[in-house]
């Protein structure tokens, strides 16, 4: 039997997972979406091979997801976001009940039957400040990049409230913060805060239940999944390394799996 690959085209990233025909992660590669889905999609499905040491032609099946999946024109089958997700998180936490997902665009809360179907879900409002972009937005304003979000938050020592109604409004929000004086550490904590009590609401209201597993971009941060895990309590999951961000591939790896193994049986 043949590998197979998954390909997750999110807004910000795109990702790819290779497997091997005994199910294990041999490959994968990550890199910025741009405006061209389908070359991004294929540049990371090469570089997952390349990391994994194997041509297309020992690829068997392909599978994409996320917003940009209809744009991989040498894919097999496409699966939602939620779908895959759902099987990434059950195959790296099988116990799973509750998937988190941040992203840069996107807020996803879903919630898992025994089967690892999707019994509920919701997405954050059509606004920024359910998402990455929120925080992203809040750095820039502080002249901070992307990468310094993490161990800004993780320095501060005191919480400031941001209020996080509308990321359209997070520059006022910071401008009124350092005119009194809070410290620049301090104002990414609280805007991460704000994102985080987005992120209760919306598990609320899918009912959550134990275990959780929380993934996508922003679950890198340790602040984040620090202030998560003490509001949520036990049987919190959170994948190791950079996997938090190739979750959605590696659901679509798992299920390319199976489909080839249908085939070949057939």
């Amino acid at each position: 039997m043949k590998c197979v690959a998954g390909i997750d085209v999110g807004s910000t990233y795109t990702k790819s997972v290779v497997f091997n025909p005994a199910g294990d992660i041999i490959g994968k590669a990550m890199l910025s979406t741009g405006f061209r889905l389908g070359e991004a999609a294929r540049k990371a499905c090469d570089k997952a091979m390349e990391d994994a040491e194997i041509g297309q032609e020992d690829v068997g099946y392909v599978i994409s997801t996320g917003y940009g999946r209809h744009q991989v024109d040498f894919g097999d089958v496409t699966v939602t976001a939620l779908t895959a997700a759902a099987r990434g998180a059950h195959w790296l936490f099988p116990e799973t009940r509750t998937v988190l997902d941040i992203g840069g665009q996107t807020m996803k809360a879903t919630k898992l039957d025994e089967n690892i179907k999707v019994k509920s879900f919701r997405l954050n409002d059509k606004c920024a400040a359910g998402t990455g972009a929120f925080l992203e937005k809040t750095a820039r304003y502080m002249s901070y990049e992307t990468e310094e979000i993490g161990d800004l938050a993780a320095s501060s020592n005191e919480e400031v409230d941001i209020s996080g109604v509308c990321a359209v409004f997070a520059e006022s929000e910071v401008i009124n913060q350092l005119s009194i004086g809070s410290a620049p550490s301090d104002i990414m904590h609280g805007a991460m805060l704000s994102l985080m009590a987005r992120s209760l609401q919306l598990m609320r209201r899918i009912k959550m239940e134990p275990e959780y597993t929380l993934i996508g971009g922003i679950m890198r941060f340790p602040t984040m999944v620090e202030s998560l895990t003490e509001k949520l309590g036990d049987g919190v999951n959170v994948p190791e390394g950079d996997l938090v961000q190739y979750v959605g591939a590696i659901g679509a790896a798992t299920l390319a799996m199976q489909r080839i193994e249908k085939l070949r049986a057939q």
